[in-house]
């Protein structure tokens, strides 16, 4: 290279933010230029999300300021709102101010997923996601306000309404999400002379036949089994047929009074990533090959959620959206894109997962460790160990055991501090 090459990342998840950090340590300073852009400063944590809806955790704690990981790379605050992948440039549109364009050398896409909205009418009008800290943030609010609005009323079927909580989607999120706030309310209730515990309501509902497939029938069970004994309403193989401003009718034929309704039901990738003209599979994803590297392009590498690369375990399927492997993918891109401008060796992605986890709060969890299954108390311990352990920064993971201890000893905070 005859000049210093600019490398642009955009997205800091944990996709972008560990190419970041790994590219720093492969590429010499005077190589090249690392440009991350993000709408953010920080990157969340997102497996700890439920416990930052439910209170357990302070929300501040489950992110990562980016600036304080990474230390080379230059931080553009702002949104990727246009591409000319044949030109090497890159809009980026900040919160303030008007948008620049930036060239690049080497261009890398980490730019994640958003929640799945099929055609269900009212759906988008009168849904609430789960993926962003706000909306974690704003889930908190707007349950404690349920209760302290239910409390309030003299109407019986209005407090029905609002101590029916709803969320549809049991994957990973919607299962811990349920299991935090149930326990959130479960505790808040004693709080509320006019409010008993029965009569709060959590529905879980989902198409498939069983929750969290991936963990297998077995575990599956026994999560099914922790959450019913809660008084959770698991309802199987149901889906939604019409969502209102304070109802939602089901597939199969009940129509429930709520003012809470929680969708978590899938996702795909950025929508930007369709208007690129790059090669995408039938699911909306980038096409890569094991270096990570966009399909015809050898300038252009992309990882995480936007991504359809093979997976090593079962090269005939895409690998899993899991942070597992984005943190493996983005240790290869780094090497490939800095193999790509003569430093160092190509890397394949070459990663089989050493197991899933799942919290369900009140020292229950289950999960797969390297194949072996664990559920109750030692499944608890053990996830939050891993994710106490894989959370970036000691200062990070001192705060989260902090409120982790707090929480052992102390009732809930019930404080309803407004709405985002």
């Amino acid at each position: 290279m005859t000049k210093r090459a600019r490398v642009v990342i955009v997205g800091g998840g944990f996709g972008g933010m560990y190419a970041a950090r790994h590219m720093e340590r492969r590429l010499p300073a005077g190589t090249a230029e690392i440009v991350l852009v993000n709408p953010e400063n920080f990157m969340l944590y997102t497996p700890l999300l439920p416990e930052a809806a439910s209170g357990t955790i302070e929300p501040r704690h489950v992110v990562v300021p980016l600036r304080r990981v990474l230390r080379r790379t230059r931080l553009l605050i702002g949104r990727a709102t246009g591409f000319d992948v044949d030109a090497r440039t890159v809009t980026v549109t900040p919160p303030e101010g008007p948008a620049r364009t930036i060239a690049w050398d080497r261009l890398v896409l980490a730019t994640g997923s958003v929640s799945r909205l099929p055609g269900i009418p009212g759906l988008a009008e009168h849904a609430r996601g789960f993926k962003t800290l706000p909306e974690g943030i704003y889930l908190r609010n707007h349950v404690l306000r349920q209760l302290e609005l239910a409390d309030a009323t003299d109407d019986p079927a209005e407090r029905a309404a609002r101590l029916t909580f709803v969320v549809v989607g049991a994957g990973y999120a919607g299962t811990e999400l349920v299991a935090e706030l149930q326990t959130l309310t479960a505790r808040a209730i004693k709080a509320y002379p006019g409010l008993r515990p029965g009569d709060v309501r959590w529905v879980l509902a989902d198409l498939a036949p069983m929750i969290m497939p991936e963990l297998g029938r077995e575990l599956g069970r026994a999560a099914l089994r922790v959450l019913r004994r809660r008084g959770i309403e698991v309802r199987l193989e149901t889906g939604v047929k019409e969502v209102g401003p304070d109802w939602v009718r089901l597939t199969d034929g009940d129509e429930l009074p709520t003012r809470t309704f929680v969708w978590t039901a899938g996702v795909r990738p950025q929508p930007m990533v369709a208007t690129l003209g790059l090669p995408t599979d039938e699911h909306g994803r980038l096409v890569v090959d094991r270096h990570l590297a966009v399909q015809g392009r050898d300038d252009v590498f992309a990882l995480g959620d936007t991504v359809a690369v093979p997976d090593p375990a079962n090269p005939a399927r895409a690998a899993p959206p899991t942070a597992q492997h984005a943190l493996r993918q983005a240790r290869a891109c780094a090497a490939n894109v800095a193999a790509s401008l003569d430093e160092g060796e190509r890397r394949r992605f070459d990663y089989k997962g050493l197991g899933l986890l799942v919290n369900l709060g009140q020292f229950k969890g289950v999960g797969r460790v390297l194949g072996v299954p664990i559920s109750g108390f030692l499944g608890w311990f053990v996830t939050r160990s891993y994710h106490l352990a894989a959370m970036p920064t000691w200062g990070r993971r001192f705060r989260v055991g902090l409120d982790w201890a707090v929480a052992l000893i102390s009732p809930s905070d019930i404080a309803e501090l407004g709405s985002l």
